[in-house]
């Protein structure tokens, strides 16, 4: 055996463990003669040789080139319509199989959108619009929906006819340039290894799985938003800590105020889970800002350095605000990490990226340290005989659940190389207002 055959052969043993469900394979290139009539080939053999394709795409370019001929029409093996139709066949068992890994929507997007391209991003959009419908509304949980809205999943095109013949005319682009995005789709799609499931999949969700999750009130939460939007927007520091500072104020207030009501109802204690995804550079950096905010509401992380994105747990009040500090104390200290400009030392060597790197590890546990300070001082010492026990059972709750999702994970620790990285990240986080003053809450 060659080398190159025992390449190929590694290669395909090693990713054979991803690959999703196979439609009946049946070949439909095997005739070589020019005269000889086309085998009837349906779309479930169209699925498979997609399929194929899609997994000979790291190492085996010409099969895919011949597959291309074959299907797009060069040596016509089906009709277009049988092709499109095959296409859809494999990317909605596909996606079925993703969302049984633990996927969300959000979360494929975001993965496509680093790792492929727009055009593969479009189709994915599609491709949830379509395996949406196929589900009755009262089976697919709201988080899954609103994450579908985020993504403006809809379904645009007309019944009778293919959508991926519809999506190539809507994108003007030809059957063959619409087959290699699917096979681009088709190969990220099968590489997505299991996660853990924090929303049920489409098709199995309950009324009570939907209504059993309760946040922020939206009246809160709006305010919130507009003051941290404005924090993020302002060109004054002054003005930024002090939006920040009553954001916060806003946020940790209504959260022990509905602490003490569930208390006083007796309320049984609950933990969600969510995944912030995080843009490059700086990831792990990064990561550890969002650790510190973690902490400081109650909650917990975890990293994923490959996929770029923090896994939390907690109660969903506390998710929701961790969710909100760190969207907007990321943009904040991008803009002051950006402002301390380039790092050259005297022989013309830049430091920037080391410079960066520690400016944003200094930054997070400072704020790490004044969040811890300001949740100690939120509430009233007075309120401490119904508030203690039912964080006390949160945190139990929090703590059980995030031992269930996950297991064999290991400690990571950033390297800080640069000194003056340090003190200018430590500064631009104490200059950051987080102070929660002690003021009733009005909405």
């Amino acid at each position: 055996m060659g080398k190159r055959n025992r390449e190929k052969r590694a290669a395909k043993k090693k990713v054979k463990a991803n690959r999703g469900p196979t439609p009946p394979r049946q070949a439909f290139d095997e005739y070589e003669e020019p005269w000889a009539p086309p085998p009837a080939v349906s779309p479930e053999m169209v699925a498979e040789g997609l399929k194929e394709a899609a997994f000979a795409r790291a190492f085996d370019t010409d099969f895919v080139d011949r597959s291309m001929a074959d299907l797009a029409g060069r040596r016509p093996v089906a009709e277009p319509r049988t092709v499109a139709i095959g296409a859809g066949i494999l990317l909605a068992a596909l996606i079925d199989n993703v969302w049984r890994k633990g996927w969300m929507p959000v979360d494929v997007r975001e993965h496509v959108r680093r790792t492929a391209d727009a055009v593969a991003s479009s189709l994915l959009i599609d491709v949830i619009a379509a395996d949406t419908v196929t589900h009755s509304p009262s089976t697919v949980d709201e988080r899954w929906m609103a994450q579908v809205r985020e993504l403006g999943a809809e379904v645009w095109w007309e019944p009778g006819m293919p959508q991926l013949l519809q999506w190539a005319d809507r994108h003007r682009t030809d059957l063959e340039s619409a087959l290699r995005t699917t096979i681009l789709l088709v190969d990220e799609l099968m590489k997505l290894p299991e996660l853990p499931l924090i929303v049920p999949r489409p098709g199995s969700a309950s009324a009570r799985s939907s209504a059993s999750v309760s946040g922020v009130d939206q009246k809160v939460l709006a305010r919130v938003r507009a003051l941290l939007a404005k924090a993020e927007s302002t060109q004054f520091s002054e003005e930024a800590e002090a939006l920040s500072a009553k954001a916060q104020e806003l946020m940790n207030r209504h959260a022990f105020e509905r602490a003490v009501l569930d208390a006083d109802e007796h309320r049984e204690q609950t933990a969600a889970s969510i995944r912030l995804w995080l843009d490059a550079p700086y990831l792990d950096a990064k990561s550890h800002l969002v650790h510190a905010i973690t902490q400081a509401n109650r909650c917990r992380s975890v990293f994923y350095p490959h996929f770029g994105f923090v896994a939390l747990v907690g109660e969903s009040m506390d998710l929701e605000i961790t969710e909100l500090l760190v969207t907007s104390l990321l943009v904040q200290a991008t803009r002051a990490m950006v402002a301390e400009g380039s790092q050259i030392t005297r022989g013309g060597t830049s430091r920037t990226r080391s410079f960066r790197q520690s400016f944003l590890v200094s930054y997070a546990k400072r704020i790490g340290e004044r969040l811890e300070e300001a949740s100690a001082r939120a509430h009233d010492p007075v309120e401490d005989e119904r508030l203690l026990p039912v964080l006390a059972a949160r945190s139990q709750v929090v703590e059980e659940t995030f031992e269930k999702m996950f297991s064999n994970l290991s400690q990571r620790s950033a390297t800080v190389t640069n000194g003056a990285g340090w003190e200018a990240g430590r500064a631009a986080a104490d200059r950051a207002d987080i102070t929660v003053e002690r003021q009733a809450v009005r909405v």
